[in-house]
């Protein structure tokens, strides 16, 4: 099992930052409309495992589809770096963008999961 890690992420021009706590052994894409124009790759944490250090006051919130989903970007710099949401159990949670994360983190695509998004 691949070790609890510490993370930083932010937008990039760095008014909202966060720290977040994974072992990002989940990582994910989808191909719904929104995340494949964004290109995410995605880290589910519990939030309790989330920490927003700074730029709460310089996000902006987007809705669609079934409007569950907080879309958070940074009103500066336009780039999404997390959002929230909460399981189908109810438990809260922030998806991050694994590549807003600072400094960057290896990738392997071909271990990434794949979400079908535009059919859920």
């Amino acid at each position: 099992m691949p070790d609890m890690k510490t993370y930083h992420g932010q937008c990039h021009c760095g008014a909202v930052r966060y720290t977040a706590t994974t072992d990002l052994s989940s990582l994910g894409d989808c191909n719904c409309s929104r995340c494949r124009r964004l290109g995410w790759v995605m880290q589910s944490v519990p939030a309790s495992d989330f920490r927003l250090e700074s730029g709460e006051a310089n996000l902006s919130v987007y809705h669609f589809s079934t409007e569950t989903i907080d879309h958070l970007f940074c009103k500066t710099c336009g780039i999404e770096s997390f959002s929230r949401g909460s399981d189908g159990k109810g438990n809260e949670l922030v998806m991050i963008n694994v590549n807003c994360l600072e400094p960057p983190v290896p990738v392997d695509r071909n271990g990434i999961k794949h979400w079908d998004g535009a059919n859920w």
